[in-house]
């Protein structure tokens, strides 16, 4: 199971527009927070996704009202895993009532521009979308959390709303590797 990279400080977020399960289609400009942005490369058939969805549910919420601007992105290989279908993406997003866009990067363009490496991955940029988190959403993984666990993505993606600045020291996300179609 392979985890992010260090966070590359200061990268600067890569403009996309994509097709929404919610049948619009969103680009980076329209995902945009006033106080940052939160990337997450997610699909629904990945145990460590699903085993946070309740969590990201209501972390995203919280993100949403201090300012943050969240989408979710699925770029997983449908034909290997047809469990990522966009019809199964509507149907994931409508079960868990998500409160933000969640995409399908088809192409892979925007995962491999973006340097996704698993499912969930996590990229926090500051109002100026320079990367500031590549962490972790919490030290629970895919396992429930016990009450009182520190909301790590939460805390820094905080942080950055308040400075413009991320944690020096992340912990990175750890998954299901992104399933990239044969070249």
């Amino acid at each position: 199971m392979p985890s992010t990279p260090v966070c590359d400080f200061g990268t600067p977020a890569t403009d996309f527009t994509l097709p929404a399960t919610d049948g619009k289609s969103y680009s980076l400009q329209d995902i945009r927070g006033e106080n940052g942005t939160l990337i997450m490369f997610i699909c629904n058939h990945c145990p460590y996704v699903k085993g946070i969805l309740d969590r990201l549910v209501t972390d995203m919420k919280t993100l949403q009202d201090i300012g943050i601007g969240v989408v979710a992105i699925s770029a997983n290989d449908v034909n290997d895993y047809p469990a990522d279908s966009f019809e199964n993406m509507k149907k994931v997003a409508e079960a868990n009532s998500f409160p933000f866009p969640y995409l399908y990067d088809e192409s892979q363009t925007t995962a491999r521009a973006y340097g996704a490496v698993c499912t969930p991955d996590f990229f926090g940029y500051n109002q100026d979308l320079e990367l500031q988190y590549r962490g972790r959403l919490d030290e629970a993984g895919k396992n429930p959390a016990a009450p009182g666990t520190p909301r790590e993505l939460v805390d820094a993606m905080r942080r950055i709303a308040e400075t413009g600045e991320g944690p020096r020291e992340q912990v990175p996300s750890m998954g299901c590797s992104i399933k990239w179609k044969a070249a």
